[in-house]
């Protein structure tokens, strides 16, 4: 049972007429319901360890919170996400639709929504074939009417991506995604002109995206403990060349910890160069207007 640091009586601090909330004290007060005695106290605290990273590390205020750990470097930071967690932002723009098939087996298909600078939410199911998992975007397809839906297509994924193609859905709104594959994006370039850097792989390269979308900040994600788990869970290394390696699927097994499936649904809606939430295909919107009809665009 997780009790946060507010329950306890001892956790106030007394304040003085001239105490004044800043912003972040005042979203606290508001989504936890504290009050100035327990804000003082927090500030103080913060003060002490310096900083408030570390503060939410010894005193979490929730679930998400306790997930923080200090000896363990996560790609993802969890203070990246426990701030998208606490942003509330309107969806707006074309959907996008992140799938990441699983078997039979202990593994999750999970599968996301993105929508501008919002996942408006995240869906998870067990024991799923691959006809089931079809089945399944078929009827997101039709009800959500999405502008892309990438689909992971190592394993499971190549055997439902052929088959809505062969349902007749378009290949610019049926994405194959490889996350073994190549990056799209140009790496960045030294000093004298040549490659260097950047990520090694396209998971790589779509983690990236989502990383530095978090870092920008105003970016909303599911008040979820589970996708947390997910998100930071990953560790991550550089190899002889400078490039992002993240922690395969494979080592974390070993390490204990489950595959990261509800994280690697978000990162395939960050496909997009740079991470855009717009789909910039050219023949999106022809498309969409062929299987949808003139008045969706």
């Amino acid at each position: 049972m997780f009790l946060p640091w507010s329950l306890d009586p001892g956790y106030r601090r007394e304040v003085g007429p001239d105490f004044v909330m800043d912003a972040e004290e005042s979203k606290l007060a508001e989504l936890y319901g504290l009050d100035k005695e327990q804000l003082s106290w927090r500030r103080a605290k913060i003060a002490q360890l310096g900083s408030a990273q570390f503060f939410a590390q010894e005193y979490p205020l929730n679930p998400a919170e306790a997930f923080i750990s200090s000896n363990f470097d996560a790609f993802i930071p969890a203070s990246l996400v426990i701030k998208a967690r606490r942003e509330k932002i309107e969806s707006y723009g074309p959907i996008i639709v992140g799938v990441d098939p699983a078997g039979m087996g202990a593994d999750r298909t999970s599968i996301a929504w993105r929508q501008g600078r919002c996942i408006n939410k995240i869906e998870s199911r067990r024991g799923l074939d691959s006809m089931e998992v079809v089945g399944w975007v078929q009827n997101i397809i039709r009800n959500d009417k999405p502008a892309r839906v990438n689909i992971d297509v190592g394993g499971l994924g190549v055997g439902v991506y052929d088959r809505l193609v062969e349902s007749g859905h378009s290949r610019n709104l049926v994405q194959a995604i490889n996350f073994g594959g190549k990056p799209v994006e140009p790496p960045p370039l030294d000093e004298k002109g040549n490659p260097a850097g950047g990520p090694a792989n396209r998971r790589a390269e779509m983690w990236q995206n989502l990383k530095r979308t978090l870092e920008e900040g105003r970016f909303s994600l599911p008040d979820s403990d589970s996708l947390q788990a997910d998100l930071v869970s990953c560790g991550y290394k550089y190899n002889s060349e400078g490039k992002l390696v993240l922690e395969s699927k494979q080592d974390l097994r070993r390490r204990g910890m489950p595959s990261p499936d509800e994280a690697d649904a978000v990162a395939l809606c960050f496909t997009e160069p740079g991470g855009s939430g717009f789909v910039r295909n050219a023949n999106f919107r022809q498309d969409l207007r062929d299987r949808y009809g003139g008045a969706y665009v």
